[in-house]
């Protein structure tokens, strides 16, 4: 990431050091992208482990349940750390990238009843269109709330070195 796109992205999330993924793949969207696949990915491993652990006894949606819970604190830490790169206010950070999730499943859902039975397009080409389009908005919503943080202000001694 050149210096002029952290100072573009330094506004809306206070990133200063880009770390070793952004230095990689060069942009925050594609960083987000590969954090995101991890993290599905895992979603999805920790599902099966769940319904494997727990056997045919407990219902299937406590193991999505266990596997979400376990999966968005690794989310949250792997896109607060390796993406937005921001430091501070955790607790806040945590509730707003809950809150932007759960967001994106409401959008997800709404999305895709309305493509499916309102515009009567095909269900599984309109989930794949509208889990598309929701992390893009996910990005988002994630830079410009869940790790939002204050541009800097140069201070008046001149060195924009301090936080407000």
């Amino acid at each position: 990431m050149s210096a002029g796109e952290i100072g573009a992205h330094a506004g809306a999330t206070g990133i200063e050091d880009p770390g070793p993924l952004l230095r990689l793949v060069r942009r925050q969207e594609l960083a987000f992208a590969v954090v995101g696949g991890f993290n599905t990915a895992l979603g999805m491993a920790l599902t099966v482990a769940w319904l494997t652990v727990l056997g045919p006894n407990v219902p299937p949606s406590v193991a999505v349940v266990a596997a979400y819970g376990i999966s968005i604190v690794i989310a949250f830490v792997l896109h607060r750390t390796l993406v937005f790169r921001v430091r501070g206010h955790v607790l806040r950070d945590f509730l707003r990238f809950v809150a932007v999730n759960s967001g994106g499943l409401l959008l997800n859902i709404v999305l895709l009843e309305l493509a499916v039975s309102v515009l009567g397009f095909p269900d599984k080409p309109s989930a794949v269109v509208v889990m598309g389009l929701v992390a893009i908005a996910s990005f988002f919503g994630h830079r410009y709330i869940s790790f939002r943080r204050e541009p800097v202000a140069p201070s008046s001694t001149g060195s924009g070195a301090e936080r407000f």
